[in-house]
């Protein structure tokens, strides 16, 4: 899409807050400076990654020839990647109490059915982890039966020693997680709905640190701040943003706020009952003029609540509603046929596809994004919403009580 006649962006923040992750920030580098590589190559400008020149905890600092325009940005990650490990410190009786906690939670306050009407390919995926460990519990008690059948012949009583199989099997399973993931994405789900959709004391202080940083951008000699919520990262950053914007109207003179959300599970949290204050954040935000906001997922991406508008299906949309604007990053016609061919079934990868390179992109591109000369706002001026969205109230609980 082409850039408005509005002075080209020269500098530019950009702060990412990631999904559920318990690795060190610098992966999200090596991928940027990966896919920017492949991407700026496949489009035809220039992409150089090095060492951050602005503060904070950590990130790194882009130099881009991009449209014609030369755009320095800092991009810096946000990290909660701590506060994730330190929930996945759970023994593997501790995991199965967490599934029949997480379990009943969904089931009995009904979000599990209006997510199913919704999207089935995320629930789907959070069932995933639930149907696994409970294979693995049949198998482990499966192979208790047979070794205390063997025993019982050695001596009827003897047979009750086959349920000593069962947890060298469970920890057996458990060591093979980082091809299973079964247990990261029971953690996952069980950290995120723990609280029936209010968040954990520490994840609410950590958000109160990024609303801080993100303040103290707002008043530096940047053209633009663009905040990039992935996945679960997406609902973190609607609380920050939401709280920044009640906090005090942005400076006339500073620089612009930009909110891009990728690959979203928005409804996974905000049909939850306990979820008021997310509700009551994504109400704001829809109805406030001072930022862009643009939602982007696709249809190919399993994990991520695709072309659902995060506010309208959470029932929570103002008369007057000025956003999000809710694009698809349509993966079958962006990803070549070989490229979809390989990915297709590749879920973990292909939701972090919005981060990556595209071999025939369309008006969505990361990197232009990030590093090229155009507010997110004026880079997608005129742009219509896709047609295939969904917009229906899906979440039996809609108040907005924190």
């Amino acid at each position: 899409m082409q850039v408005s006649d509005r002075k080209p962006v020269a500098r530019r923040r950009v702060f990412y807050i990631p999904g559920y992750d318990p690795f060190h920030p610098r992966r999200y580098r090596e991928l940027y400076r990966s896919e920017a590589a492949e991407q700026a190559a496949i489009s035809g400008y220039e992409i150089e990654i090095r060492r951050k020149e602005s503060g904070g905890a950590y990130g790194w600092h882009v130099t881009a020839q991009i449209e014609g325009h030369s755009v320095d940005s800092d991009v810096e990650v946000l990290v909660w990647s701590d506060l994730v490990r330190d929930s996945m410190q759970q023994g593997i009786a501790a995991t199965y109490l967490q599934l029949a906690k997480t379990a009943w939670i969904y089931i009995s306050s009904g979000a599990l059915w209006r997510l199913m009407r919704l999207r089935k390919g995320p629930v789907i995926a959070a069932l995933y982890p639930i149907g696994a460990l409970l294979l693995q519990l049949g198998v482990a008690l499966l192979l208790a039966w047979g070794a205390g059948r063997l025993l019982a012949f050695v001596h009827p009583l003897a047979g009750w020693l086959g349920l000593l199989v069962v947890w060298p099997v469970l920890a057996w399973f458990r060591k093979r997680d980082n091809k299973i993931f079964a247990y990261y994405l029971m953690h996952d789900y069980a950290y995120s709905s723990q609280l029936r959709g209010a968040n954990p004391p520490l994840l609410t202080e950590r958000l109160s640190g990024f609303r801080q940083i993100l303040s103290e951008a707002l008043a530096s000699d940047v053209d633009e701040v663009l905040v990039v919520g992935h996945s679960s990262g997406a609902h973190l950053a609607v609380h920050v943003l939401a709280e920044l914007l009640r906090d005090a109207p942005l400076p006339n003179e500073g620089p612009v706020l930009s909110f891009l959300s990728l690959g979203q599970v928005v409804p996974m949290m905000s049909f939850l009952p306990e979820a008021g204050q997310l509700r009551a954040d994504l109400h704001d935000l829809a109805s406030q003029k001072e930022m862009f906001w643009m939602d982007v997922t696709a249809p190919g991406d399993g994990c991520a609540f695709a072309l659902c508008d995060p506010v309208a299906v959470s029932g929570v949309a103002p008369k007057v509603k000025t956003g999000p604007l809710v694009i698809s990053a349509a993966f079958t016609q962006t990803l070549s046929p070989a490229r979809w061919k390989d990915l297709r079934w590749r879920f973990f990868r292909l939701h972090f596809q919005y981060l990556c390179a595209f071999d025939n992109p369309g008006d969505y591109d990361y990197f232009r994004i990030t590093a090229g000369p155009a507010l997110l706002r004026d880079r997608y001026a005129g742009r219509q919403p896709s047609k295939s969205r969904i917009e229906t109230a899906h979440s039996g609980y809609q108040s907005r009580t924190p």
